[in-house]
């Protein structure tokens, strides 16, 4: 009797595809997210055609999408891995390539291959910021980024493009400089270790402190003022609070250490 064991080498295996029949898609949050991304995309033919307020507000507008649709996501327990997938593409399109070639096109293309350079940092750094925000998504404290968030720093390089653009300093030497400065600072700090405020532990459906409420009329009541000016002084005041929440981390470190060694000594 000739007993063989099957060859498990060479054997073939066939994918249960019974279960991916039939599965589609959540509708409402990738809606929102194809919004982000139209906006987005909207911006890039804009730019390209010297409408640069239009670009700036789209990206603006892309900015107001996205974060809507990771919010509905939550609160309607819609999230799916493709949805995840989805959005960190369109943030790619809407908040990393948009605002390089807004920049590039507005007045970076005027320094040649230097400005060329710039506006690749800023498209790498959003990329970077995005993957490592994919892979550490899972590990980090909710409460806080570890970066710049790309949504962010697109709204600090739109913000200041469309208020020099509405003032005319287009073509200007110095606003040449400072758009190189706003733009490399944002790449920087995209991939940059500071912690910024993700506002994610904010529940809208549970009661919040009276002090958020005032602060956000606040903020909407200077916003109308004049939306193009306040929109860049918000975004500069969070570009620089992630500089002050970790030097303030890294001094409450220092004395919770020298509160332990202190206890060594004590306890020695």
């Amino acid at each position: 009797m000739n007993d063989q064991r099957p060859d498990n080498i060479h054997r073939l295996i066939v994918p249960n595809t019974g279960s991916l029949r039939g599965r589609g898609i959540y509708l409402l949050p990738n809606l929102f997210t194809s919004g982000a991304l139209f906006a987005g995309f909207y911006a890039i033919i804009a730019a390209v055609k010297g409408h640069y307020e239009g670009a700036s507000i789209a990206i603006l507008v892309a900015i107001v999408l996205d974060g809507l649709d990771g919010r509905i996501a939550r609160m309607t327990n819609t999230q799916s891995d493709f949805g995840a997938e989805y959005d960190s593409l369109a943030d790619m399109v809407s908040f990393g390539i948009a605002p390089a070639l807004l920049a590039y096109q507005w007045t970076l293309q005027e320094i040649g291959k230097f400005g060329f350079f710039i506006s690749f940092l800023y498209a790498a750094g959003a990329a970077l910021r995005l993957a490592r925000f994919n892979v550490q998504k899972t590990v980090q404290d909710k409460r806080f980024f570890k970066g710049l968030p790309s949504p962010s720093a697109a709204a600090l390089v739109a913000t200041f493009i469309w208020f020099a653009d509405l003032q005319g300093l287009q073509g200007h030497g110095g606003v040449t400089a400072l758009v190189v400065l706003v733009t490399l600072s944002a790449a920087v700090l995209m991939v940059s270790n500071l912690r910024y405020y993700s506002f994610k532990d904010l529940d809208l459906r549970n009661r919040i402190p009276f002090a958020v409420v005032l602060g956000v009329v606040l903020v909407l009541g200077l916003l109308s003022i004049d939306p193009p000016l306040m929109s860049m002084l918000v975004m500069l005041v969070y570009a620089g609070s992630g500089v002050v929440l970790t030097l303030n981390q890294l001094r409450r470190s220092r004395s919770e250490r020298r509160r332990a060694r202190a206890a060594q000594r004590d306890a020695a």
